[in-house]
């Protein structure tokens, strides 16, 4: 059983973010690796609490988090947008410190470590679309995109930067009122990076990249929604250098509207058209629904209105919690262009007690199915 975020940063359920923040940094510092060399009990805790800092300080997972718990970021849950794909689960060093460097406020050298460890850049992330179907939504899919991104060269190689000692940062020292001030900033000549490019190959740019395309493989996971933002982690941009880590793809869903069906959250609604003929004497009808075509049963007498629930035919929840439901909305046809015989037809019962509009009690207004539906 994986231990309570809450917990691990040992704040309460009711923390706000400068508290989480604070919480984090203290714990952080304390499991450092620069401050326990080789201990892996330490280095484990230094990661849980990235990993309880990564949900609780996001406040769309934290209010998952406190709903469904760990079970909102499992298996492409929830949480999408983690370290590792979904979730919290799978972090590594580089992401800790590429994420959350900034909140050791400096107490450690280069990228999150002291003077031994040398800077660490992170390429930028890419942002890409990507349409998917109601029936894609319902089942998750797998699709493979083309991208173009920035890879280091094939022969690039790089040195020490010698103005930062590969730290990507120098200290300036500024002299203030209340004294001496010492502060890190950026490295002027490798701008963080911590190298600079010693043989640049033919056809590279100045940092030794060049553009290259591949094809990802992007999961998708059922339930997802139109403007939902999903995270492949590694697959952006590489930066120069030798120790260098690749920023991210972004990956933007884009929900394609359905040719019968309309999506409201979880539940689907379709609207069937029937005729006269077919509420008065009762019919079987064939529908579309996201995991194919289904019969429903019209009722002899059944109302223009009335609507038809489908429990389960609707679209799972992206944090596994259920299904909903397939919503069918009757509609009369009523016929635009009578035959003479036909117009004699209605005329002639025109009057007659069976085709008299007489609702009882259990024939609800539109309204109060509406009003049933959602609730």
């Amino acid at each position: 059983m994986k231990k309570d975020y809450y917990e691990i940063l040992q704040i309460d359920k009711s923390a706000t973010k400068a508290e989480i923040k604070k919480a984090y940094r203290k714990k952080a510092i304390q499991y450092h690796p620069d401050k326990n060399p080789g201990d892996k009990e330490a280095e484990e805790k230094f990661k849980l609490a990235a990993e309880a800092y990564e949900i609780l300080s996001d406040d769309n997972k934290r209010a998952r988090y406190d709903q469904y718990g760990h079970a909102a970021f499992e298996n492409g849950g929830a949480g999408a947008g983690g370290f590792g794909g979904f979730g919290g689960g799978g972090m590594n060093m580089e992401d800790i410190f590429s994420q959350f460097g900034d909140i050791f406020g400096g107490q450690f050298g280069g990228f999150g470590g002291g003077g031994s460890r040398q800077a660490r850049v992170k390429g930028s992330n890419m942002r890409i679309r990507v349409k998917v179907t109601l029936e894609d939504i319902a089942n998750g899919v797998e699709k493979k995109v083309k991208i173009r991104r920035k890879v280091k060269a094939d022969g690039v190689t790089f040195k020490t930067c010698s103005t930062c000692n590969g730290q990507g940062q120098v200290m300036r020292v500024t002299n203030t009122i209340l004294g001496r001030m010492q502060t890190a900033t950026t490295c002027p000549t490798c701008h963080g990076a911590g190298q600079s490019i010693d043989n640049k190959p033919k056809g590279a740019d100045s940092n030794g990249m060049v553009q290259k395309e591949e094809t990802v493989s992007i999961k998708i996971p059922a339930g997802v929604s139109d403007g939902v933002q999903l995270k492949v982690t590694g697959k952006g941009n590489e930066a120069p250098g030798n120790n260098s880590i690749s920023g991210d793809l972004l990956v933007l869903i884009e929900e394609i509207q359905h040719k019968t069906l309309s999506r409201e959250g979880m539940n689907l609604h379709y609207d069937l058209y029937v005729s006269f003929p077919e509420v008065a004497l009762g019919a079987s009808k064939e529908i579309e629904t996201v995991t194919g075509k289904v019969k429903i049963k019209i009722e002899s007498g059944t109302q223009s209105g009335k609507i038809l629930r489908l429990r389960g035919k609707g679209l799972p929840s992206i944090e596994r919690y259920g299904t909903g439901d397939l919503l069918v909305h009757i509609n009369v046809w009523t016929p635009q262009n009578l035959s003479k015989d036909q117009k004699h037809f209605f005329e002639n019962n025109m009057d007659d007690d069976n085709f008299t509009p007489s609702p009882s009690k259990s024939d609800k207004s539109f309204f109060e199915k509406v009003k049933d539906m959602f609730s």
